[in-house]
């Protein structure tokens, strides 16, 4: 009889200990997978915002020398803010909207000579980009897990 209960006993450890790895190296996958998921998405919309800065630059930068009653060129700025919609934070898109009031604003205002743009950027005038950028890199730091 103690030799059954013995070889059960150690039938016993036997799956505790088989048990054990697996859940382990369960919950480590998972773990991985929840990481690469999160670098994947915000390298997304590390991307998303740096194509947004990139197009509203350009248009800023037209705006201030040319006035346009034509909005076409911003369609790929208000396409950029509405894929922003859907996967970011309100603070994010909001600022994102105030940019392009901006860049509006600048394209109904009167063209600019090149010692008033000089004039502007000396001043910090320029400097449209400041929210957009701030908001967004605070939604960065709260997606990018804690270093230690």
């Amino acid at each position: 009889m103690n030799a059954y209960i013995t070889a059960l006993m150690g039938l016993a450890g036997v799956a505790m200990g088989s048990l054990t790895s697996f859940a382990a190296t369960w919950l480590t996958h998972q773990s991985e997978l929840k990481e690469k998921h999160r670098e994947v998405e915000v390298a997304k919309r590390e991307k998303l915002f740096s194509d947004f800065i990139a197009e509203a630059t350009r248009l800023y930068g037209d705006a201030l020398s040319h006035q346009k009653d034509d909005v076409s060129d911003l369609v790929l700025l208000y396409a950029l803010t509405a894929r922003m919609r859907l996967i970011s934070s309100r603070p994010v898109v909001d600022a994102a909207e105030r940019t392009m009031d901006h860049i509006i604003e600048a394209y109904l205002a009167p063209n600019l000579s090149l010692h008033e743009i000089a004039d502007l950027a000396r001043s910090g005038a320029m400097n449209f980009l400041f929210d957009f950028s701030e908001a967004c890199r605070m939604e960065l730091a709260a997606k990018r897990p804690p270093t230690q």
